[in-house]
């Protein structure tokens, strides 16, 4: 089981705080099922339906997939699924990328439930991570997904590459990290902690 350190901001003491990001288990999926499930039921968000233990079992079940999760004090923060195989560049279908099917932060964490949030920056924490797991594989960096419209401004700030409406994902808007800037030795030092003034909803390819 895969587990490292990572920093997000505390809204409250603002002030970094050593988060755990470890591979999703069982435990993860029991704490959406309680604690994340019912704050998004009836809210404005996207996501409100997502079932993570199907999507655990749809996507993670998959040949090369990966599942991560972020804690903080015991309490889930983030979920995210990706797919180190079987996706190509929309830039160059030469090159290989890491795909993230899907992305998630805690309803706490979202100024549309709760402000302000608990914490921000676990989304990027994740995606930093995704970028680090796609220079491993010898990919160069490069990552792909397809956005909710909510989570699209997002994904802009993170300097994104928006490459347009996929037919094929219900007009969802494909991004791609293309030409990313170099991988440092601890990729954590790559997050960009002046992103956004609140933190990232869900990303998803439906």
């Amino acid at each position: 089981m895969f587990e490292c350190e990572v920093e997000i901001f505390q809204v409250r003491n603002r002030q970094r705080v050593v988060a755990r990001l470890c591979s999703m288990t069982e435990i993860h999926l029991d704490a959406f099922e309680q604690n994340w499930k019912p704050l998004l039921m009836g809210s404005i968000e996207e996501d409100q339906y997502w079932e993570w233990r199907s999507k655990q079992r749809i996507y993670g079940s998959q040949l090369g997939a990966e599942s991560y999760a972020i804690e903080y004090q015991g309490q889930l923060q983030g979920l995210m699924l990706i797919q180190p195989l079987g996706y190509r560049s929309w830039f160059d279908p030469n090159r290989r990328i890491i795909y993230v099917h899907s992305l998630a932060t805690a309803p706490w964490n979202r100024p549309t439930i709760q402000n302000p949030p608990a914490y921000r920056l676990v989304g990027s924490a994740l995606l930093e991570f995704a970028r680090y797991r796609s220079q491993e594989l010898g990919y160069g960096g490069l990552v792909g997904l397809h956005a909710l419209p909510s989570a699209e401004s997002f994904y802009r700030r993170m300097d994104m590459d928006e490459c347009g409406s996929d037919p094929d994902k219900d007009g969802l808007i494909y991004f791609e990290w293309y030409v990313p800037q170099p991988i440092s030795p601890d990729w954590r030092d790559e997050v960009d902690w002046e992103a956004s003034d609140s933190d990232e909803g869900a990303n998803d390819d439906v």
